[in-house]
């Protein structure tokens, strides 16, 4: 019986496969220029058409006459072409004047730098129009409105989808073909159980896809993104854990001992630790202490949180098991800095320590590689250098990944392979929001330390524009009087790089016309570190960047923390790990450019000890009217709050998840239809679903269950197979 249940769930899922893997050139319509065309939107099968949703839509159910359209709001029309008019007001600025006719009255429309409608729009072309309506010089008007031609077809819908198009494939071709592709898989299985279905009232699958592409109310559509959003969340839920699962099948996990080291650790801390603190050391240790499950945890703090205190304590644990710990940090700069830290508290606790990273010298490396092989060393720090093969462990029980989203997840793979059935504990001093963790890291366990355990002087944070950025160099010279120091933070190296060169920055804004709205020259270290030697002559000046050479870096890390430096001109590769409490000023050149995350690390490095912190954003725009643009309101979030919890929040409202930190170790795994910020009760919903299934059935591979699975490796195989190796 079971063997047919599962021939009957096979054969369903190859019907499935079948259809949606099906190349899209065996599709009616789709030839020639039209193929080429999908192909180079990445469409090549049938499941990408249907991936390939609409990125708006024309509600014709609320289209207003000329004459009804309101005044500043953003409004529907569908009106007739009576004439078309090409502007040049200026040289290379073209301007495409349409004006639209219905019953009632005339709506002036301006295109800006699109000379093609001239020859594309002619009189007696039926158009709708979506945008903001004004009224000057006797008319209605539209500036750079969203527009669509309308054809029979299009025109009789109500709501009328408007894909992602390009040249070869036209909005009614686009169109005819999704409905083709929707009749191929109008009988698609679904792999959700309608029991769960039911119970989070969702539509079947093929409703959905059909809804999607041709809802007939945008209530309908709603329902339709709500299905295929939950769908997206709960797959990849079910690949992160399944993967998870794969890789530890044949495995043994390692049962941590909690003794002498670990109490002689906390004893010699010299600070109690917090609540926050406390609890998140049991629940790591718990885990470690565990012998039928490997454990995979979070540890996500914000900055100044006191994280390494934590994983100080449970690093003792492996002295206690006759084991070993391997922390792997981003950057050389904050593997030195966890050395300097931990070490001395360790060695006191009989716990043996090494650092290992690319500026280890050749004697020393063979040194530490030595120790490791034989046990003698209990616990390693280091960068990427950890990885070579020479770096073999006696017995590797517990891996420390800090800051996890900088490394992929073939690094983070291969260092656990140096200890199979070790337990991982990853950390970030990056507030993630709730739903960003449950969707990216929801098959992993959550520490979170929201408290810091020293307060410290705190940072005031301004926002300034470069006319005023007299204010932040008084202060600069105010802190180097009193024998301070200072950061200023550039975007980039050197003036020849462009912006590609930056990380965690969000995209420009643009205006109506489409012009950048910030267009302010980008700062680089080699050119500021020259500027700065003369505006403050009688201080050290410096730089580090991420191109130094580790020696280099280095020695410029030990000058600045020894106050041989005075100001020190830098990229973001201070953002993490650097931790000099007589540095109390920053400057940030080019603040607009980055986001909240970036900027809430980087003032996190002034004002960490007694000393009071200031940090001054040099942001274009700053002068003008606050508030309109998203990079301000970035900004303004910043000077009203140092909880980086809540300012994740904010990015995420603003930015969205596929330009906030946390997606790319999982190598493309984009979330196409959720929506991290609206969706935050349906992701729950999804996560609580995944680990309900997952206890059902912890392989999928129950009749009911089969499906999902067949499901979980067509969505994101690539993911299951990162670790499972298939």
């Amino acid at each position: 019986m079971a063997s047919g249940i599962t021939a009957l769930v096979e054969s369903s899922r190859m019907a499935r496969v079948a259809a949606l893997e099906q190349d899209v050139s065996r599709l009616k319509y789709v030839s020639g220029a039209r193929e080429e065309a999908l192909r180079r939107l990445g469409i090549e099968s049938v499941g990408d058409l249907l991936s390939h949703i609409p990125r708006r839509y024309l509600d014709f159910s609320h289209a207003y006459t000329i004459e009804s359209a309101p005044l500043g709001q953003v409004c529907t029309i569908v009106a007739t072409v009576d004439r078309v008019v090409e502007k040049r007001p200026r040289p290379r600025m073209t301007v495409t004047e349409v004006y639209l006719v219905d019953a009632t009255s005339v709506l002036q429309v301006a295109f800006f730098k699109q000379p093609w409608l001239s020859r594309d729009l002619k009189a007696g072309d039926r158009l709708a129009v979506m945008g903001k309506v004004e009224f000057a010089y006797g008319f209605k008007q539209m500036s750079s409105p969203h527009y669509e031609k309308l054809d029979a077809q299009s025109a009789s819908g109500t709501i009328v989808p408007v894909h992602a198009v390009g040249e070869g494939v036209s909005q009614a071709w686009m169109r005819r073909i999704v409905s083709t592709a929707l009749e191929a898989v109008a009988d698609i299985p679904d792999p959700l159980p309608a029991r769960l279905r039911t119970r989070r009232g969702l539509m079947s699958l093929s409703r959905a896809l059909r809804s999607i592409h041709f809802p007939s109310s945008m209530g309908e559509r709603d329902l339709a993104r709500k299905r295929l959003a939950y769908d997206e969340v709960l797959l990849l839920q079910l690949a992160l854990r399944l993967r998870n699962d794969a890789n530890l099948l044949d495995i043994e996990p390692i049962a941590h001992r909690v003794g002498e080291h670990v109490a002689r650790v906390r004893a010699e801390l010299p600070f109690a630790l917090t609540d926050e603190q406390a609890t998140a050391v049991d629940e790591i240790l718990a885990d470690m202490a565990r012998a039928d499950r490997v454990m995979n945890r979070l540890l996500l703090g914000d900055v100044g949180t006191g994280k390494t205190a934590v994983a100080m304590v449970v690093l003792a644990a492996v002295a206690d098991t006759g084991t070993q710990a391997c922390v792997m940090a981003p950057t050389g700069v904050l593997a030195q800095q966890y050395a300097v830290k931990c070490a001395p508290v360790l060695e006191r606790a009989g716990v043996r320590s090494a650092l290992l990273t690319g500026a280890t010298p050749a004697g020393e490396r063979a040194k530490i590689v030595d120790g490791v092989r034989c046990g003698s060393i209990d616990v390693l720090f280091g960068t990427h250098a950890v990885l070579s093969d020479d770096v073999a462990f006696r017995r590797l029980s517990l891996v420390v990944i800090d800051e996890q989203h900088r490394f992929g997840v073939g690094q983070r793979n291969a260092l656990r392979a140096k200890g199979p059935g070790a337990d991982l504990l990853v950390m970030t001093a990056t507030p993630i929001p709730r739903t960003l963790a449950l969707s990216v890291y929801g098959d992993l366990e959550t520490s979170i330390i929201r408290k810091r355990p020293v307060a410290g002087a705190g940072v005031t944070t301004q926002v300034l524009d470069d006319a005023n950025r007299d204010i932040a160099y008084g202060a600069v010279r105010e802190a180097l009087g009193a024998g301070q120091q200072a950061y200023v933070i550039c975007p980039l190296v050197a003036e020849r790089d462009g912006t590609d060169d930056l990380e965690d920055v969000p995209g420009l804004e643009v205006d109506d016309e489409g012009k950048p709205r910030s267009q302010a020259p980008l700062h680089a270290v080699e050119t500021e570190v020259e500027h700065l030697r003369h505006v403050f002559c009688d201080a050290t000046v410096d730089m580090l960047h991420g191109r130094m050479g580790a020696h280099e870096k280095d020695d410029v890390i030990d000058r600045f923390r020894s106050g041989q430096i005075q100001v020190l001109v830098s990229t973001t590769v201070v953002e993490v790990g650097v931790d000099v409490p007589n540095a109390t000023v920053m400057i940030i050149e080019n603040g607009e450019r980055f986001g909240l995350a970036t900027l809430h690390q980087l003032r996190g490095r002034v004002g960490r000890g007694e000393l009071a912190g200031r940090c001054f954003v040099i942001a274009q725009g700053a002068g003008r009217k606050r508030g309109v643009s998203p990079s301000m309101q970035r900004l303004e979030a910043l000077e009203k709050t140092d909880d980086g919890f809540s300012l994740a929040e904010m990015d995420l409202r603003l930015r969205h998840e596929g330009e906030i930190l946390g997606l790319r170790q999982h190598g493309g795994v984009t979330l196409r239809f959720i929506d991290l910020d609206a969706d935050a009760d349906l992701i729950e919903c999804a996560h609580d679903d995944g680990v309900e299934l997952l206890r059902f059935a912890p392989t999928l591979s129950a009749p009911a269950t089969l499906p999902l699975r067949f499901s979980v490796v067509d969505r994101y195989g690539d993911v299951f197979k990162e670790v499972s190796g298939g």
